[in-house]
């Protein structure tokens, strides 16, 4: 007998029937919007939204969450206007065998604007990851804000900004920029923790161009304004430039690879066939004689972690400072380390920021954190100091003293002045602090201080070049070496370069269950955050 079901009004309806409707608004979901828009795409190369998620995910595992989700306008023709899944396909799923949230906007469903309803489905899906403590993907194209919708489009981003600032620190955060993503749009992947933008697709800024012509009269293009080298060079917004989708997206999947589920779990630790006391004999002869002679530290880091892989993030901003992720005997470290070949390694406004930020992130998420020193100190001049230097540099300060992880530093040459602090040193928080042979930590450069303290006999000396070079000489052997650090128990030890790798993976494994509770220091009191200088 067939089984009927009654709905308001007296309507009834077969169950085979209510099945069959089912199937009939999945499928014209799933088809997603404009077929001109969806053609385009595939001609340009690009995935489509719901291909972008499959690829994203092991095969079988994605789950979709609010596919029927509707919006409610009526005006200016909306009330006529049906958006597939609103124009974003939200849903969580396996990614490597680990579970993930992911939103992906689709560019064909009304040009993927946000409104109050897609703001609803992207806010939902964070809360969601924070909640289960999952990671969270974004992957953003989309035209930009639904004007149609007036006030409940703007209610909706402090919707979705708000839950992205409760969620951080919380869960990690990746935004994929694979298409247009212009406006308030913007602030969403600005506010994750890693943003990954395609080279020729992806576009990010306050205002288009259009915007820019008519409020403020400058001429300039949608990639010039917009693209991979406003940001991944010159604003340093963008981490890591992908050259398209599915590069994009393998790497946020190697990204994620480092990362914990969430803050209240460890990174994950990978099987290696690399012996952690394994020697690197190439190190011994890779410090020039010279000591302002540059070489290259991407070297030294290949040289000591696992297999010699690197995953660096912003390599193509402040160059000076180099940041990212390797592993140790399988376990995901933070990598700082300064790139003597760049503006000679020294801590400048943008360096700073690029490498607090980075510590912080990494404290977070109880990845440890190992430094690699040659840094001469930080940038000085009339230039630095009016464009805020103090306040910049200090956000280095502030992020070593929070940090509560295992933290390590190898001094390889140069450790002067504020940078000795800035790249992390013992009265900062370091845990272990070991030096190379070449190192030279003092509080300045020999010749720099014998100017100063021997000014005078210099100015008034028969031959004040010789005095010069001889005071400089002096101080250099009394000061300018790591074992009177290392007599005062500020360098734990000195090493050879060669042995580095061994140091520091008996290091961590020391510091594996390091834990710092607040309060069992004097100085360790209870307080909401740091007032960072930012």
């Amino acid at each position: 007998m067939a089984e009927w079901h009654k709905y308001p009004g007296g309507i009834y309806k077969l169950k085979q029937d209510l099945y069959q409707e089912l199937e009939e608004r999945r499928n014209k979901v799933l088809q997603m919007g404009e077929p001109r828009v969806l053609e385009e795409r595939r001609k340009a190369g690009q995935l489509l939204a719901r291909e972008r998620l499959d690829y994203l995910f092991d095969p079988g595992t994605f789950t979709e969450i609010g596919m029927h989700i509707k919006h409610r306008t009526i005006h200016f023709g909306m009330d006529k206007r049906w958006v597939p899944a609103e124009g974003v396909i939200t849903g969580f799923g396996k990614v490597n065998g680990r579970m993930v949230v992911a939103f992906s906007e689709d560019y064909s469903a009304m040009a993927g604007t946000f409104g109050e309803y897609h703001g609803k489905k992207e806010t939902y899906a964070i809360q969601f990851a924070m909640e289960k403590g999952w990671p969270i993907i974004g992957i953003n194209d989309s035209g930009g804000a639904r004007l149609q919708e007036g006030m409940d489009t703007l209610e909706a981003y402090g919707w979705l900004f708000r839950m992205q600032d409760l969620a951080s620190g919380v869960v990690p955060q990746i935004a994929l920029l694979l298409g247009p993503c212009l406006g308030g749009q913007a602030y969403h992947p600005i506010m994750q923790d890693f943003l990954i933008q395609t080279r020729d697709t992806g576009f990010m800024g306050i205002a288009g161009p259009a915007f820019a012509r008519t409020q403020i009269g400058e001429e300039i293009s949608l990639q010039e304004l917009s693209g991979w080298k406003a940001h991944a060079v010159k604003s340093g917004q963008t981490h890591v430039v992908a050259e398209d989708d599915k590069d994009a997206i393998d790497k946020a999947k190697e990204l994620l690879s480092f990362f914990p589920p969430s803050n209240r779990e460890k990174p994950p630790c990978v099987k290696t066939g690399d012996p952690p006391e394994r020697t690197a004999e190439e190190l011994n002869d890779i410090v020039p004689d010279e000591p302002f002679k540059p070489f290259d530290m991407k070297k030294v880091i290949k040289a000591v972690v696992d297999d010699g892989h690197f995953f660096e993030t912003l390599g193509l901003y402040a160059k000076n400072m180099i940041t990212g992720f390797a592993r140790f005997n399988g376990r995901p470290v933070g990598i700082v380390a300064n790139q003597p070949t760049w503006a000679a390694g020294m801590l400048d406004i943008d360096s700073s920021d690029k490498g607090a930020r980075f510590i912080r992130f990494c404290d977070l998420f109880n990845i440890p954190l190992v430094t690699l020193v040659d840094c001469p100190g930080y940038v000085i001049g009339s230039q630095a100091d009016w464009a805020g230097i103090l306040r910049h540099g200090a956000k280095m300060l502030f992020a070593w003293t929070d940090a509560t992880v295992p933290l390590i530093s190898i001094i390889v040459r140069k450790s002067y002045a504020g940078a000795h602090y800035g790249m992390l040193d013992k009265s900062i928080g370091a845990d272990f602090v070991f030096a190379w042979p070449t190192a030279r930590v003092t509080i300045v450069g020999a010749d720099t201080a014998a100017s100063v303290i021997f000014a005078r006999e210099i100015r008034e000396a028969e031959k004040p070049e010789e005095v010069k070079a001889k005071r400089i000489e002096e101080y250099s052997e009394i000061y300018e070496n790591p074992y009177v650090g290392a007599e005062r128990g500020y360098i734990d030890d000195i090493i050879m370069p060669h042995d580095t790798r061994k140091y520091v993976n008996r290091a961590l494994d020391i510091l594996e269950n390091k834990f710092v509770t607040p309060g069992t220091c004097p100085w360790k009191v209870w307080r909401k955050y740091s007032n960072i200088n930012l």
